[in-house]
This record gives C-alpha cells, sequence and structure tokens, in this order.
C-alpha cells in the first residue's frame, strides 16, 4: 500500500501518530503492526464540533473547530493539534485540555483549508 504526502497514520498500540511529508510505496510500520491510516472526515452532521472553520482575521487567519459550539478540551477528549495547509506551506499549532479549541495563524493566502486530531473521533478536515 503506497503513502502520500500529508496522509496521517497511528499506531494501534502505542499510540504515536505520524504524518507522512513523502510519499512512496513503502508501508508505515510501528511496534512491529502496519500503522493505521487516518481518513479525512468532513462532514459532522450530529453535532457540527469537529469540522475546522476558517475565518480571515486582520493579519492572519484564525481556525476554530465547531462551527454553532466549540469542541471540548477535557482531559479525555481534546483537539490534539490544528494545521492550516496555505498556498502548499503547512502550519501546525498543538493544543491541550483547557485550551480553546482554535488556532491563530499569522498568515495571508488564497488557497487554504484546515484539519484538526481529536484524540477520540480522528481526523477532520474543513
Amino acid at each position: 500500500m503506497a503513502t502520500e504526502q500529508l496522509q496521517v497514520y497511528k499506531c494501534e498500540v502505542c499510540g504515536i501518530i505520524a504524518e507522512v511529508l513523502e510519499g512512496g510505496a513503502g508501508e508505515l510500520v510501528c511496534c512491529g503492526r502496519p500503522m493505521q491510516r487516518l481518513d479525512e472526515k468532513t462532514e459532522d452532521a450530529s453535532t457540527e464540533k469537529h469540522v475546522p472553520y476558517i475565518e480571515r482575521i486582520e493579519g492572519g487567519v484564525k481556525v476554530r473547530v465547531g462551527q454553532n459550539a466549540a469542541h471540548p478540551m477535557e482531559e479525555k477528549h481534546y483537539i490534539q493539534w490544528i494545521e492550516l495547509l496555505a498556498d502548499g506551506k503547512a502550519y501546525r499549532q498543538f493544543l491541550q485540555p483547557g485550551d480553546a479549541p482554535e488556532a491563530v495563524f499569522n498568515v495571508t493566502a488564497d488557497n487554504l483549508s484546515a484539519r484538526e486530531l481529536c484524540n477520540i473521533h480522528g481526523l477532520w478536515r474543513g
């Protein structure tokens, strides 16, 4: 199974998470087992708490997780990171429980998309 640039994988044994920087024909393996590719989800019809939303602000971009209600940021359920993809460049903000589920990036670009990783519900794109 080939890997592609920007795919995200998780080890089901130890929990390590890896993002592919350069794709190839190899398989990602950790703890002696193939890593699980995290597929990007884009719709969260039940609660709308996982899709990242991009807002242009003075001096950059704000990405928040959850349109109508902010995603929980508790010890057992939180957003691990928010990533902004802007004109071919990647920017990432790591978060901890208790932080706001948002990130501000001092970036001006035309082509924007965002991803976030929920420790329970996986990878989301908006």
